[in-house]
This record gives C-alpha cells, sequence and structure tokens, in this order.
C-alpha cells in the first residue's frame, strides 16, 4: 500500500536567530523565528511524512507549549517522526520539497541538505528533491520577511513473509 502526505511550514525572519534549512545552518543575517530551530523544510517534510501515514501534524506531536521540546533540532524532529513511520511499519519512497525564500540564495546549499536529510531519514539522497524558488517581491516572503516550504512524501508499507523479518526492504 501506498500513501502520500503534503506539508507545509512558514517562519518569519528574525535578528538574532541562526538560519537552519534541511539541517544545514546558513550564514545570513537573520534567521526563523519558533519555538524549535524554526527548520521549515524539515517541518514540512515531518508534517508530509506524519499525514502520509495518517498521523495528526506537526504541531500536535511537538507542541511549541512543551518546555523541552524549546530550540530542539528539527532533525531530531524528523527521527522521531521516522521512528513513528517505523512503529506503523512504513518506509519512505520518497520526498519532494520546495522552498520559498527571496534571500539567501539556496543554490548552493541544496546538494548538503539533500545528504544531512538523508542520514537523518537513512534513506538514500536520490529519493530527496529539494528545489528553491523565489516569490518574486510578492507578500511577505517576496518583502523578505520570512520563509516557507513545502513538502510532498510517498510512503509504502512494508511487508514481511514471516513476524520476526523485518529488513526494512520496500515490497
Amino acid at each position: 500500500m501506498n500513501c502520500v502526505g503534503i506539508g507545509y511550514d512558514v517562519h518569519r525572519l528574525a535578528k538574532g536567530r541562526k538560519l537552519i534549512l534541511g539541517g544545514i545552518e546558513i550564514l545570513y543575517d537573520r534567521g526563523l523565528d519558533g519555538h524549535s530551530d524554526a527548520d521549515v523544510l524539515t517541518h514540512a517534510i515531518a508534517d508530509a511524512l506524519l499525514g502520509a501515514a495518517g498521523e495528526r501534524d506537526i504541531g500536535h506531536h511537538f507542541p511549541n507549549t512543551n518546555p523541552a521540546l524549546k530550540g530542539i533540532d528539527s532533525q531530531e524532529i524528523l527521527r522521531r517522526v521516522q521512528a513513528i513511520l517505523t512503529a506503523k511499519q512504513f518506509a519512505i519512497v520518497n520526498i519532494d520539497c520546495s522552498l520559498i525564500i527571496e534571500a539567501p540564495k539556496i543554490g548552493p546549499h541544496l546538494g548538503s541538505m539533500r545528504t544531512r536529510l538523508s542520514e537523518t531519514l537513512q534513506i538514500p539522497a536520490q529519493r530527496i528533491g529539494i528545489k528553491a524558488t523565489t516569490n518574486e517581491g510578492l507578500g511577505f516572503i517576496g518583502k523578505g520577511e520570512g520563509i516557507a516550504a513545502m513538502a510532498v512524501a510517498s510512503i509504502q508499507r512494508l511487508e514481511s513473509t514471516f513476524p520476526a523479518e523485518s529488513s526494512g526492504r520496500l515490497v
């Protein structure tokens, strides 16, 4: 059984914060404001994966009212989402996502983001697509006030011949 989910996240830019996208720190004069490290790309991916598995959203699983999650690395959120998928016997088939960002330029960082996300999710980098586009100067993103991300994820139920078998391979 294949399942597909979509995810979206947006955060405003703020002085005094690191800019983390796809688990990579990008040098910039501002970073994304949020309860965690505010990595919109990783959050959109997490929501897409949770949705594909029929789960509630990232805010339900990782509420911004939980002080234990203050400043959490979003790669840890993604690892926990992966554990939810594993418990439900799902494996990631592929992920495709887009960043909507005016500045800084993201092209030079896309490869590093794919590698980091691949390592976190333990899937081949070839199964992760990341693109970046601008908002053509329109709206709050176009004015450089924030960054958004969208993601689509496909997952597949793992099948095993014997209950003890858990190879993690897709069937």
